[in-house]
């Protein structure tokens, strides 16, 4: 399916652009000579401005159409990662809250794409499917990152992935005709849309539970996909060594994607599936806290295989249970939604892990801590009314 092998790769795209910096963060932050807690600041400044751009590209999406914000998302990721390489501290902040709000719209844009397209009864399948771009991106990231440090420097490694999401942006234009043409040109932006998108999505139960698992869940992925190398690298690993296993361990992800996307289309009901998920990604968070310097990396990549197995790997059912329960015309407005808790998530919970770092100096504990809202969350979905629609 093409609107499938595009929007694929735009998500590739976009996870690499928004990914390479936190990956790369040990250098950045020892040639800037900002304390490692500092990094906590950034990934939070991008998750607000993730916030913000979900809650409002709705209404971009009717009117511009789907593939033409995701164009706009990519063109904006990569002069976002521009600006970082000028070099003042200031600007690699700004360059966050570009990438991040840029990076935030591709997943709504794709997923009012994809509701359109996808089969219902597949689409926890194909949306997950789609979703593991999201480990395809960091593994590159993961693997690039660290490389084009090295042979170019750190500017060179945010200069190039900026470059590609460029390119690609412009390859997505002979695809507008067909898959934009849904679009609303009437449709205005209001700055009510914001209350109107939280107010739908907390208004309904079922979108509510999704919204505070998605919380739970992206707030955890943030401090995983962020902390988790430079916390390697304070243990005294390398950054190469710590890259390879962090990218090892998205590999994971990508089967654990289609298999918790193929369990849930048909076979166990997403809200069980979603539990499974956020009692497993408690647990391996809580395995982090026993994490010390005498850890072989092998045990380390164990534990860093159970968290990408359910902390990396929840977004296709999520997503498309989101566009399920969506008012006709407004999946991508329900899916920014309750993505924008996820962001809210992303922006709280890397916060909370700098607090424990600062207090305990502990990195372990502070990915203890983050896994709490799951097993809250795990709790109360196990708890929850089934579902027996049929799907």
């Amino acid at each position: 399916m093409v609107i499938l092998s595009a929007m694929f790769l735009q998500q590739t795209f976009a996870t690499l652009g928004r990914s390479v910096p936190p990956i790369i963060a040990p250098v950045i932050l020892a040639d800037l000579a900002l304390d490692p807690a500092w990094l906590g600041l950034y990934v939070s400044a991008a998750a607000f401005s993730a916030l913000v751009f979900q809650l409002g590209c709705g209404s971009f999406i009717l009117r511009y159409g789907a593939m033409r914000m995701s164009q706009v998302a990519l063109v904006l990721l990569g002069l976002g990662m521009a600006i970082a390489t000028v070099g003042p501290a200031v600007l690699f902040l700004v360059s966050g809250v570009i990438g991040g709000g840029a990076a935030a719209m591709s997943t709504p844009a794709s997923s009012h794409l994809l509701g359109r397209y996808a089969p219902p009864r597949q689409a926890p399948l194909v949306f997950s499917i789609k979703q593991t771009a999201v480990p395809a991106g960091l593994l590159l990231a993961g693997l690039l990152g660290p490389w084009l440090t090295v042979v170019t420097g750190w500017r060179g490694a945010l200069l190039i992935p900026a470059a590609g999401c460029l390119l690609f942006a412009a390859m997505l234009e002979p695809l507008r005709a067909e898959f934009d043409s849904d679009r609303v040109p009437t449709q205005a932006f209001r700055l009510s849309d914001f209350h109107t998108t939280i107010l739908s999505v907390l208004g309904a139960p079922e979108l509510r539970r999704l919204a505070f698992a998605c919380f739970a869940f992206n707030g955890l992925q943030t401090v995983f996909t962020s902390y988790f190398v430079v916390a390697l690298t304070e243990l005294g690993h390398g950054l190469a060594a710590a890259g390879l296993v962090f990218s090892i361990a998205m590999v994971i992800a990508v089967p654990g994607r289609l298999f918790w996307g193929w369990l849930g289309s048909g076979r166990v009901e997403p809200a069980m599936v979603m539990c499974w998920l956020a009692l497993g990604m408690a647990a391996g968070s809580a395995m982090m806290a026993l994490l010390g310097a005498h850890w072989p990396l092998v045990l380390v990549g164990l534990v860093a295989t159970v968290l990408s197995a359910t902390v990396m790997s929840w977004h296709g059912v999520l997503l498309a249970e989101a566009a399920r329960l969506a008012a006709p015309g407004q999946r991508g407005a329900a899916t920014g939604g309750v993505l924008s808790f996820g962001q809210l998530g992303g922006l709280l919970l890397p916060l909370v892990y700098s607090a424990v770092l600062l207090t305990t100096g502990s990195y372990g504990l502070g990915f203890t801590a983050c896994g709490l809202p799951a097993l809250i969350v795990g709790i109360v979905l196990l708890r929850a009314p089934r579902d027996h629609e049929a799907r």
